[in-house]
């Protein structure tokens, strides 16, 4: 793993690759997933069927695309006991972290008769996409429907791709089912964000799609924003550590490679002011990758995206760290919680020797849905407040109003909205 030296210029370097990665550069893809948009939104089942037989292999008919109680069962009778009560306990640590950030509605009243507050309403259906293909991906689907569940969201709705057998992933659908989605869906690729955002004859509009996918999913989320809600448009995963001489150098390879196996074009990067570190880590890089079942994607996303970068101070490296705002960020130093004081961009941060990334994609509670491509400097992880909205509540009385109406009109006619002013001051007109 290359080792560089820490300064602006490399640093700017490395930022100008890791954001070129991004889904809003694939510009290549964006007609083919408009015409799949459009197709769905024209042909519903059919478009969605068509494109079983061209993607997926596999035929199914407009009966066969919701998931039956029938195949849960059989996801469950194909799944080792011990698996399925693994993800039990991940669901209930997800949904007990996110049952904090539960908020309520609130009220707040004067005595000149002023009523303001906030209403907190779930959404009514939300849309979950979970992946296929190369991997599969269980944890996502507890990640994006218990905080739904916990918001709630009445109805939850999920799509995935069959293989060629026309079934589901066992592991996807039995966590469906743990987490509460009410419907299941056997449909993949763009097509399901057309399908969930523009509804078809089988499944149903939502309100908001969340969950990763391939490029083509994520410009399928980017081109139906405003029609539906989305998450956001993920890129590839990345982890970032800052390390110091007290780490442990096998810990740290590990981690970084936790991340690079994800993808060709994920992102891995360690931080440090020890060389000795650097060496070390990256000597073990090699060991490990002799044995690691995903070397070629694991290489290929170290060749292009990963880093070990050498600074003069921690000071420094939290500033890059800051500047690269990675989806990940571990801390294995000597005191990791003051240094986590001074971070102001990570989707999630980890602190301390036995606090690995994988912790949080599994098991620990906190989302694994996270911003990435540094959008960590304005977005955040997917959270119960994704699933609900705010609604404003005023209510003056006339006393209220009449003490501050002038004040109103004056501000409305500043900018030339003479109607504006003119509700106003029609309460009023008869008083003059």
């Amino acid at each position: 793993m290359r080792i560089v030296k820490l300064d602006e210029n490399t640093k700017a370097q490395a930022l100008e690759k890791l954001i070129g990665r991004g889904a809003t550069n694939y510009g290549d893809y964006e007609k083919t997933v408009q015409e799949i948009i459009d197709n769905v939104r024209q042909n519903g089942d059919d478009a969605l069927l068509e494109y079983s037989e061209k993607f997926d292999k596999c035929h199914l008919t407009a009966d066969a695309l919701r998931v039956t109680r029938e195949e849960i069962e059989e996801a469950y009778a194909a799944l080792d006991p011990e698996l399925i009560e693994v993800m039990k306990k991940a669901a209930e640590n997800i949904r007990s972290y996110h049952e904090k950030q539960k908020r309520n509605s609130w009220i707040t009243t004067r005595e000149d008769g002023v009523i303001l507050g906030q209403k907190i309403t779930p959404i009514a259906v939300s849309g979950c996409y979970v992946p296929g293909g190369r991997a599969v991906y269980p944890s996502s689907v507890l990640m994006n429907i218990v905080p739904a569940k916990v918001a709630g969201v009445e109805k939850i709705v999920m799509c995935t791709p069959p293989g060629a057998n026309g079934k589901a992933a066992a592991g996807t659908i039995a966590a469906a089912d743990i987490a509460g989605a009410t419907e299941i869906y056997k449909v993949g690729g763009a097509q399901a964000i057309a399908a969930m955002a523009y509804g078809t004859q089988t499944i149903p509009k939502v309100d908001k799609i969340t969950g990763p996918g391939n490029i083509f999913v994520a410009l399928a989320k980017k081109a139906c924003f405003g029609v539906t809600g989305i998450d956001s448009v993920a890129g590839p995963s990345e982890i970032l550590v800052i390390a110091d001489e007290t780490a442990n150098p096998r810990f740290v390879a590990a981690d970084l490679l936790s991340q690079a196996e994800h993808d060709p074009m994920a992102s891995a990067i360690l931080l440090t002011t020890d060389e000795a570190l650097a060496q070390a880590v990256s000597d073990e890089i090699d060991g490990f990758l002799k044995v690691l079942s995903r070397k070629e994607i694991i290489e290929k996303s170290l060749t292009d995206y990963g880093y070990i970068f050498i600074g003069d101070s921690m000071d420094d490296l939290v500033e890059a760290a800051n500047t690269i705002a990675s989806e990940h960020l571990e801390i294995i130093t000597r005191d990791p919680f003051a240094v986590m004081t001074k971070i102001r961009n990570a989707g999630a941060i980890f602190l301390g020797s036995y606090s690995s990334e994988p912790l949080g994609d599994y098991f620990a509670g906190p989302n694994h849905i996270l911003p990435t491509n540094g959008t960590a400097r304005f977005f955040s992880p997917l959270s119960v407040d994704d699933f609900v909205k705010k609604s404003s509540i005023i209510s003056y009385s006339k006393e209220a109003l009449e003490a501050v109406h002038k004040d109103i009109e004056l501000f409305a006619m500043s900018e030339g909205l003479t109607a504006h002013a003119n509700s106003i001051a029609v309460r009023f007109e008869n008083q003059e």
